[in-house]
């Protein structure tokens, strides 16, 4: 990869045929993706970058790229490349859920 990549701001690489990307979920981005998809939650943003939608597919790397060229991503991406691209769309978006608490004692049910 010769892109650097910052993944303590949630950055994540990805490359598509030849050319190497950084994507990262940036809120910015991530409403943009949302509004040209017309997604209603981040459940159906997240259904539809992970499950390698072609439109969602094409409007994440053209507006979650920050560094790379994501116009000649776009250019060559080829089907083979949508695994990656899911993958690494996964990666971005978990940056926002790391180091939050669980509530593992909801989930616990006691009987009598």
């Amino acid at each position: 990869m010769a892109l650097e990549v910052n993944g303590a701001r949630g950055e994540v690489a990805l490359r598509i045929g030849d050319v190497d990307l950084v994507i990262a979920a940036t809120m910015k981005g991530l409403a943009a993706v949302s509004t040209r998809l017309g997604c209603q939650s981040l459940s159906e943003l997240f259904l539809r970058l992970s499950g390698t939608e072609v439109a969602a597919t094409m409007a994440a790397i053209s507006l979650l790229t920050v560094r790379g060229d994501a116009e000649k991503a776009l250019d060559v991406i080829k089907l083979k490349d949508y695994p990656a691209c899911a993958d690494a769309f996964a990666k971005a978006l978990s940056h926002h859920f790391e180091g939050e608490e669980k509530n593992d004692a909801a989930a616990k049910v006691t009987t009598t």
